[in-house]
């Protein structure tokens, strides 16, 4: 079992940044891949980046590419997700995910195992 903890979640203008952390515990965590999925009212969770276990290899949603950037600690046993220029559309509830490396980098929120609870983003005009 992997037990993840997401914090850094808050109201933020448009334009600002925001860092988001994801803090796992139980199972060695360069064991497993990483993700961030969010979730906005009314819509299906998506995939937003994901980060191999090594750190080597990262994968964006188009709609984010070039402002989030997603990163691990191994040593710490956190991932992060720093977010520029945030939009309004950008609101959501954000995910952190954990999967077995053994595949490769997956986007579909199926292939994940571990989900924290999530942290709320809103981003204001």
């Amino acid at each position: 079992q992997v037990q993840l903890v997401e914090s850094g979640g808050t109201l933020v203008q448009a334009g600002g940044s925001l860092k988001l952390s994801c803090a796992a515990s139980g199972r060695t965590f360069n064991n497993y891949d990483m993700a961030w999925f969010r979730q906005a009212p009314g819509k299906e969770r998506e995939f937003v980046a994901a980060i191999s276990w090594s750190g080597a290899t990262t994968h964006y949603q188009d709609s984010v590419k070039g402002r989030f950037t997603i990163s691990r600690d191994n040593a710490k046993n956190t991932v992060y997700l720093q977010m520029n220029s945030l939009k309004p559309e950008d609101t959501a509830v954000y995910y952190c995910a954990a999967t077995s490396r053994l595949f490769g980098i997956r986007v579909l929120a199926a292939e994940y195992n571990y989900w924290g609870q999530g942290t709320q983003v809103t981003v204001s005009l």
